[in-house]
C-alpha cells in the first residue's frame, strides 16, 4: 500500500533527525534502541541511559495510544489510518515548533522535548500499522522483511512471495534515511521535520478520502 511506504520513509527521516541531532538514539528503530540503551548501561561514550529510556517510553505510550485508537477506529483502515495521521501531525507540528523556537540555550530541554515527541508519534504509526496488518510494511522494522527476501528466495527453495513489496519497502526506508540525513547536515532539523510534517498531511488526506469508498481494503482492520 503507497500510504504505508511513505510512513516508511517517514521513519527513516525521523530517524535519521533522532540520531545525527539527538545523541544517538532512535525513536522509531526500537530494536536499535534497546541495544543504544545496552551500551549506555555499560557506559560506553556518546550513549545514554536516559535519553533512550526517554525514547523507549514514548514510544510505548504512543503504541498504547494506537492500541486503543485501534480499537475505536479498527472497522475502518482508511480512516483509522487517517486518525492515526492527524494525530502525527499534531506531534510532529509540536516538534517542527520546538526545533525553531530555541527555547533552551543548552539544548537538553529540546533535545527531550523532541525525542519525546517524535517516540509518540512513532510509537502510534507501528501500532496502527500493526493493526492494519499489511504483510512486510510494518513501517518500522526491516530485519523480518530482510530474513524474508533471503530465506524465501529460490537460493533457500522458495518462491520469492511478495518479493517486489519487500524489496521497494527496504528502499523507501533507506532513502528517507539518506535523504533525512542530507538535510540534517545541511539544512537542520527543522528541514526534515517540515518534510515530515507535509509526508504525514498528504497520508492523512488520502486516507481520509478512501475511508468513505467501498474498497475492500477499507473494512475490518
Amino acid at each position: 500500500m503507497p500510504l504505508l511506504l511513505i510512513l516508511t520513509m517517514v521513519t527513516g527521516l525521523v530517524d535519521a533527525v533522532s540520531y545525527l541531532q539527538l545523541g544517538h538514539v532512535f525513536v522509531a528503530n526500537m530494536t536499535g534502541n534497546i541495544v543504544f540503551l545496552g551500551f549506555a548501561v555499560a557506559d560506553t561514550q556518546e550513549f545514554s541511559i536516559a535519553a533512550s529510556l526517554a525514547a523507549t517510553a514514548a514510544f510505548l505510550g504512543g503504541a498504547v495510544a494506537g492500541g486503543r485508537l485501534g480499537l475505536r477506529a479498527g472497522h475502518n483502515r482508511g480512516r483509522l489510518l487517517a486518525i492515526a495521521s492527524f494525530m502525527q501531525i499534531a506531534l510532529v507540528g509540536a516538534a517542527l515548533i520546538v526545533s525553531t523556537a530555541r527555547l533552551d540555550p543548552h539544548g537538553e530541554l529540546v533535545r527531550y522535548a523532541l525525542i519525546v515527541l517524535l517516540a509518540l508519534a512513532m510509537g502510534l504509526q507501528n501500532a496502527v500499522a500493526r493493526r492494519l496488518g499489511v504483510p512486510d510494511l510494518s513501517t518500522t522494522v526491516l530485519t523480518l522483511t530482510l530474513t524474508g527476501i533471503a530465506a524465501d528466495s529460490t537460493l533457500a527453495g522458495g518462491s520469492n512471495p511478495r518479493l517486489g513489496r519487500r524489496v521497494v519497502a527496504t528502499v523507501t526506508l533507506l532513502v528517507g534515511a539518506g535523504v533525512g540525513a542530507y538535510l540534517v547536515l545541511t539544512v537542520g532539523v527543522s528541514a526534515v521535520l517540515a518534510l515530515v510534517f507535509a509526508l504525514l498531511a498528504l497520508t492523512g488526506c488520502v486516507a481520509y478520502r478512501v475511508s468513505a469508498s467501498s474498497a475492500a481494503w477499507v473494512a475490518g482492520a
